[in-house]
């Protein structure tokens, strides 16, 4: 598995880094942890994905995001060892980690200083994805980020003729950003269109060409 956030490293901070980290594994439905634990650690995702999600002021619970494979989630940690975690993570099937503890982390610096590429390099990533999340929340209709958001799960639980999402139609409404209704509406007509099957808690993408043309 590759990680882009360790890109920048040399081969040997890169063996380094992940000789830090310990593997962690979570079942189906599984907490990696919740909202306002301590923030410990950061976590690089080696297989399975994880729901990112928030309890909004209504006592309501809201995904933000889902990640796969190659992609990591708790870097808070390795920013401010007094930090609270910001929001819940739980596993969406089964999940495998690589934790790397705070430390840890301050301890590899110490041995390899340019380890904090790969810090560098996680917060920009993040900051890049919130600038793009602004700007479809800005400037796209919530229709058009419905299908997009929809198309980006697809690459993480694809490839295949049959990419099988296993989230609910309110979980793609928190994560664009508007309501289920809308949601709905959107999955109906892609249904129609033959670019997904609709059933109970998951989505179904059939089409994956068609839909990645209509999230353009």
């Amino acid at each position: 598995m590759e990680w882009e956030l360790l890109a920048s490293l040399s081969d040997d901070d890169r063996r380094a880094l992940l000789t830090a980290c310990r593997r962690q594994r979570f079942p189906r439905k599984g907490f990696v942890f919740h909202e306002g634990d301590p923030g410990d650690s950061l976590h690089l995702i080696a297989s399975g994905s994880a729901a990112v999600r928030v309890t909004n002021p209504m006592g309501e619970v809201a995904t933000l995001d889902v990640l796969g494979p190659g992609q990591s989630f708790g870097e808070q940690a390795l920013v401010d060892p007094d930090a609270r975690r910001s929001a819940t993570v739980v596993a969406l099937e089964k999940l495998e980690t690589l934790r790397l503890a705070g430390k840890d982390f301050e301890e590899l610096c110490r041995r390899h200083p340019q380890a904090h590429r790969a810090l560098t390099a996680l917060l920009e990533a993040r900051l890049r994805a919130t600038s793009h999340a602004l700007m479809d929340a800005l400037y796209l209709s919530a229709d058009k980020r419905v299908v997009r958001q929809l198309h980006r799960l697809a690459g993480i639980y694809g490839p295949g003729d049959e990419v099988v999402v296993p989230l609910t139609q309110d979980d793609l409404a928190s994560m664009a950003g508007t309501t289920r209704q809308t949601v709905n509406k959107v999955l109906r007509a892609a249904e129609d269109a033959g670019l997904v099957v609709l059933t109970r808690g998951r989505i179904t993408v059939t089409d994956a060409e068609g839909l990645a043309r209509r999230a353009r």
